[in-house]
């Protein structure tokens, strides 16, 4: 059972990347999409990446229960490939639409600890091989709103946390992918 963390910059590649670690394991592939479409921008993106993946890929959405899926979904002959955890932690923080944070005051829901922790215990004892894309959104200024740089910090967080989980962790840029961690990927 391997760990594979795939993050980087918007449009960098990590999530072709992971698919094509997905696709050459030679594995049954999970792909748990954590999107939601709520607007016709995301509905779009939504669209053009269900065209692109492979059609022998089973897709689960997991949009805030993503520690249950991945234990769920995991097992030794199959390969979990989940896309992204950046779109669930938006999700987890911002579960109630329209609900954010007054400026000052910015406390996270109450299930944002405990799926946090779901889902950092899971890829503990998940049974299969896992690849997990996330987005590094903490390399640009400093966002100017208190609610951003909220959202950054736990981004980072949860970066940091899942990483120290995986086995290994690629950083793409560009297309390229750099191991930080762990052998070739």
């Amino acid at each position: 059972m391997s760990r594979t963390l795939v993050f980087g910059g918007a449009r960098s590649g990590k999530s072709a990347h992971a698919e094509s670690l997905a696709a050459a394991s030679g594995k049954e592939v999970i792909y748990i999409a954590t999107a939601d479409g709520g607007d016709a921008e995301m509905q779009a993106r939504i669209a053009r990446h269900r065209e692109g993946r492979n059609p022998h890929w089973t897709t689960v959405e997991a949009r805030l229960a993503l520690g249950h899926a991945l234990l769920a979904w995991s097992a030794p002959h199959r390969l979990v490939l989940v896309d992204c955890l950046t779109v669930w932690l938006s999700n987890l923080l911002f579960c109630q639409p329209g609900q954010y944070p007054e400026v000052g005051r910015i406390e996270p829901p109450p299930a944002f600890a405990s799926e946090r922790n779901s889902l950092l215990a899971a890829l503990e004892q998940a049974g299969g091989d896992i690849v997990l894309v996330s987005n590094e959104v903490g390399m640009g200024i400093v966002p100017q709103g208190a609610i951003s740089r909220w959202f950054v910090d736990e981004a980072g967080r949860l970066n940091q946390a899942v990483a120290a989980r995986c086995e290994r962790v690629a950083w793409v840029a560009a297309g390229l992918p750099l191991m930080l961690k762990g052998g070739p990927c």
